[in-house]
């Protein structure tokens, strides 16, 4: 599942604050910086003492970014006011409780009462629209060609910014966000920001080596920009690397305020990255502080489900959709309801639902094929599962991943010569996964379970090699090349080489000083001639 459990804003900066006295211009200025990296505590410290109507506004802006309308509505309605920046504070607090008619009348007041000749309020009506959750952007695209023109030609390097954040809310805007960030930068090529948003843009087209040399060059200028390692982030996260995702977020947090947005932000990055367990605690670490965070409550049921509590999961769900309105429920919350419910004897229900989701929704029939095929792997229907993994590879642009789980439910549906097949296709394209040789080694063993043809033979021998390339982690190798060295010992015995078998029984023996299967070999293998021959199968393991 690759959603963002969370809402990311888009922090551009950008508000008036030229009526006022240097000192309070200096205060506003510094806060609007800590809104721009997300230490809105900070913000908030530095403005709520602050009578200033500027200040009111930034407030405004704090709430409205941590999804709290109401708050946001009335510290925009303190900076209210007849003059035009009070005009546009009185608009946003109608935008930002989806009063949108009201909320543009009184931008069109702002822009009459300035004759459209201030470049600081058209700019100033557009971030309003850019900070919402107002997916049309005609209005706010007016409002920054009014803006441009104002401004004479003269490229405003905060304007671009909130030009291009505004071209974000359109799916087919990113090259024109992209011009914006390009021009900012070419007017100040000290702007951490421009780099920051031109990497973010660049990680949602998924342009990775141009993402992270844009996000480098935001925390070379300020190496206190945090969103720029939140973004680094996502972007390891995205092309599966997770351990740098990980470590990135990490340096994130550290440099980000300490509050309960940013233990959620951390929790669902934690999920995310499929550290189950951590990201439950931290889940419940949050909802101790804000028992009714809807993300938190959300991500709940979902990591109890992960952590192998389906009772639980199945009662942290029914408290969710309790409290999320009903336009709050997602999809994917309906996709794990119906794997919680497979879980629960109920999975018959569960396909019939799931298919029921991606018939409603066909552009995400690709989504959530893996929730379909974990919902049959509940069900032990392997044939199920083959045919989830055949569909993705067909229809969905599937991977290497994908025809690994296909050769896996093969196997579980003792389809061992077509897994065979499946896993020569995944070892063809990957010579050296580790895996992939010891996957088709226990495929092979199963078609010859006597291993009287040794078909499992090269891939073993081939899983020990690369278990002893350079960089190769011993640890993660261990359990497969004591079944290996298992295997080969069974066979050399049975092709008459003791010494051979007793060579790889003794390697058995060293890894696992507790086998007992190996242990046994050995003796008898060291036997006098009467001796009984070792067991067919490879060696069992102590329990």
């Amino acid at each position: 599942m690759s959603f963002k459990p969370w809402k990311q804003p888009l922090l551009a900066a950008f508000a008036l604050v030229a009526g006022t006295t240097a000192a309070t211009a200096q205060s506003i200025q510094t806060a609007q910086r800590s809104i721009e990296v997300g230490r809105f505590n900070d913000a908030r410290a530095m403005l709520r003492n602050n009578s200033a109507p500027e200040a009111a506004f930034e407030l405004g802006r704090v709430y409205q970014l941590r999804n709290l309308p109401d708050s946001s509505a009335f510290f925009f309605n303190k900076a209210s006011g007849t003059t035009p920046f009070g005009q546009v504070a009185a608009g946003r607090a109608l935008l930002v409780k989806g009063q949108v008619a009201p909320a543009e009348s009184l931008f069109e007041a702002a822009i009459k009462a300035t004759k459209s000749k201030d470049p600081k309020i058209l700019t100033m009506i557009a971030q309003a629209y850019a900070e919402s959750d107002l997916k049309d952007i005609t209005k706010a695209q007016e409002y920054l060609t009014a803006a441009q023109a104002a401004n004479k030609g003269k490229v405003d390097p905060a304007m671009m910014i909130v030009r291009g954040d505004v071209f974000l809310h359109s799916s087919q805007g990113g090259g024109e966000a992209m011009n914006s960030y390009d021009q900012a930068i070419a007017a100040n090529p000290s702007f951490a920001q421009a780099y920051y948003k031109k990497g973010q843009l660049n990680v949602r087209s998924r342009n990775f080596n141009a993402a992270r040399e844009s996000l480098n060059k935001a925390v070379e200028l300020d190496p206190s920009y945090a969103p720029a390692y939140r973004e680094l982030a996502d972007m390891y996260y995205y092309a599966g690397q997770y351990d740098l995702a990980l470590s990135s977020f990490q340096k994130y947090i550290n440099l980000a305020e300490k509050s309960p947005a940013t233990d959620a932000q951390y929790a669902s990055f934690l999920y995310l990255t499929k550290k189950y367990p951590e990201a439950l605690a931290e889940v419940n670490k949050v909802l101790q502080v804000e028992p009714n965070n809807l993300t938190m409550n959300r991500l709940r049921p979902y990591l109890l489900y992960e952590t192998g509590d389906y009772a639980g999961a199945a009662a942290a769900l029914e408290t969710y959709m309790k409290v999320a309105p009903p336009e709050k429920i997602i999809s994917e919350d309906l996709a794990y309801k119906y794997k919680i419910m497979s879980k629960s004897g109920k999975g018959s229900d569960a396909i019939a639902g799931i298919n029921q989701l991606i018939k409603q929704d066909p552009s995400k029939a690709c989504d959530f094929q893996d929730d379909l095929a974990s919902i049959y792997a509940n069900q032990k229907n392997y044939k199920g599962v083959a045919s989830v993994y055949r569909y993705k590879l067909n229809n969905c642009k599937g991977d290497l991943t994908d025809q690994f789980r296909l050769a896996v439910a093969l196997t579980g549906d003792k389809q061992y010569t077509r897994a065979d097949s499946v896993y020569n296709i995944i070892l063809t394209a990957k010579p050296t996964y580790a895996p992939g040789y010891l996957a088709r080694a226990k495929v092979n063993s199963l078609i010859d379970p006597e291993a009287k043809k040794g078909l499992a033979k090269p891939y073993y021998e081939k899983y020990i090699e690369l278990s002893k390339a350079e960089g190769a982690d011993p640890a993660k190798f261990k359990e497969g090349v004591v079944e290996a060295n298992g295997y080969l010992g069974v066979y050399n015995f049975q092709k008459g080489d003791k010494a051979a078998a007793l060579s790889y029984f003794e390697q058995v023996l060293a890894m696992d000083p507790e086998n007992k299967g190996a242990e046994n070999n050995i003796k008898i293998l060291k036997a006098k001639p009467k001796a009984t021959a070792p067991a067919s199968k490879a060696p069992a393991k102590k329990k």
